[in-house]
């Protein structure tokens, strides 16, 4: 059973989850809108939200923060985010996010665009 189990595996092992959403991150930080699956955009969104969090602070401890919960990312991303993404959303309390549902692939998986709400 699983009792108060709320995150979706995917398929995979912790590492390999983690791993798979900083990679997402990532690319949602310097393209600003990704197509993925469903599942994957769902469990992408808390994490990208806290990101945004984060980049309002705009501390030092929040950058630590921040570079964390990517995997020490490139200083290129970090930049973006705490310098164009963030300051986008001061007067905003949440909601720093998007999923488009689009339609299923020829596998059989829902597809989402998973985008930062302008």
């Amino acid at each position: 059973m699983r009792h108060a189990d709320k995150t979706r595996t995917l398929g995979r092992t912790r590492r390999g989850r983690t791993a798979l959403l900083r990679g997402l991150a990532i690319a949602l930080i310097t393209k600003g809108k990704i197509k993925t699956t469903t599942a994957k955009a769902k469990e992408l969104r808390p994490l990208a939200e806290r990101l945004v969090t984060y980049g309002k602070k705009n501390t030092l401890a929040s950058r630590r923060q921040a570079a964390t919960a990517l995997g020490e990312p490139k200083a290129l991303v970090l930049k973006k985010l705490f310098e164009e993404i963030a300051p986008q959303y001061q007067e905003r309390s949440g909601g720093y996010t998007r999923i488009v549902k689009a339609g299923r692939t020829e596998a059989g998986r829902d597809e989402s665009i998973i985008e930062f709400v302008a």
